[in-house]
């Protein structure tokens, strides 16, 4: 198997191509090394095996063209994306480019140079707006939405809002609509909150491995002011550990015949889900240290509640999410120490 991964330095992808390595399949690894830990993860895959690296930018059409023509692979992971909403609304053209220009990119090449490979797509819960029209019950440590206590299915509307929820909601329907015009055996995952190994978490993306990093550096007396969050902190999110992601991805394109053309929404469901508050609680038991924070406003777009109800993936690929928050969380404490 040839295997292409646009963004393969970043966390999921540096994930997914020491995977690939480990079955000893071809890997092909393109990516600018624009995000912050990608030239880290760059330097660590070259220690678990050989691979071909493209430095080249998902944003130009020439560079995907020229790398999916010399590759002709049979699988690509498209994982390349501006992953922030706080980046979306300062920067909106640069958003655009990434996420939809990038995407278009990538369908239009494998179309003409690689027509029966299997396309994978990173999406979002954003694709399904802010939920204004949900009513929400607020207690003591999270919000819970009326009425969906299994999560939310694929036959939520989609509402795309802020300019992160209409970039990867754009690519998001291309990839659909490219397996229904055109044949390609695309599958889209739009994810809830993922972490894990080789991510390099920032105020902006990475809220689990972010808070950890807090929590360290309180143990460890290296935060001398408390640290701030946006909202109450009890909106909720299901999280999902990367090795439960890999299972996921490769388990789908197993079941190709099953998978191509849908869309599956995929996190660690609601037995996973956490609010921030429940987060530090966790951290609090695990470290022994008090979570102290400043309360800023509420961040613009910002989701009272994502649990994925992962019912469609269970019954289309047989996947199920195996490690549990809490152990993800402890899985993580260990990760972020080591990285610093």
């Amino acid at each position: 198997m040839r295997y292409l991964i646009t963004g393969g330095c970043g966390f999921v992808g540096s994930n997914l191509a020491s995977e690939i390595l480990k079955r000893n399949d071809e890997l092909f690894v393109m990516d600018n090394l624009f995000r912050h830990g990608s030239s880290q993860n760059l330097e660590w895959l070259k220690t678990q095996g050989e691979f071909k690296y493209y430095p080249a930018d998902i944003r130009n059409y020439n560079d995907v063209e020229t790398v999916v023509k010399d590759v002709k692979p049979n699988v690509i992971f498209h994982l390349a994306g501006q992953v922030a909403m706080t980046t979306s609304l300062a920067n909106p053209r640069l958003d655009f480019e990434i996420n939809v220009l990038g995407g278009n990119n990538i369908l239009e090449s494998a179309r003409k140079y690689s027509p029966e490979a299997i396309i994978t797509y990173s999406s979002t819960n954003k694709v399904y707006g802010d939920f204004d029209w949900i009513d929400f019950q607020e207690t003591d440590t999270r919000y819970k939405a009326i009425g969906y206590d299994n999560g939310f299915d694929e036959r939520l509307p989609l509402d795309f809002q802020s300019p992160y929820g209409c970039s990867k909601g754009a690519t998001d329907q291309y990839m659909l609509d490219y397996a229904k015009m055109f044949g390609l055996r695309t599958i889209v995952f739009r994810h809830s909150s993922i972490f894990g190994g080789r991510q390099f978490s920032t105020t902006d993306q990475g809220w689990v491995g972010w808070f950890v990093k807090q929590a360290l550096d309180i143990k460890k007396s290296r935060l001398k002011e408390p640290f701030t969050i946006s909202g109450s902190g009890k909106q909720v999110r299901d999280i999902l550990f990367a090795d439960d992601l890999l299972s996921c991805y490769f388990s789908s394109i197993g079941r190709i015949d099953e998978t191509a053309g849908k869309a599956f929404n995929i996190g660690g469901g609601m037995e996973n889900s956490l609010s921030l508050l429940e987060l530090f609680s966790a951290l609090e038991n695990e470290l022994d240290i008090k979570m102290t924070y400043k309360n800023l406003p509420w961040r613009q777009s910002d989701q009272k509640v994502f649990v994925a109800d992962i019912g469609k993936a269970e019954k289309c690929f047989n996947w199920t999410p195996k490690v549990s928050s809490l152990e993800g969380i402890k899985k993580m404490i260990a990760w972020v120490d080591v990285s610093g």
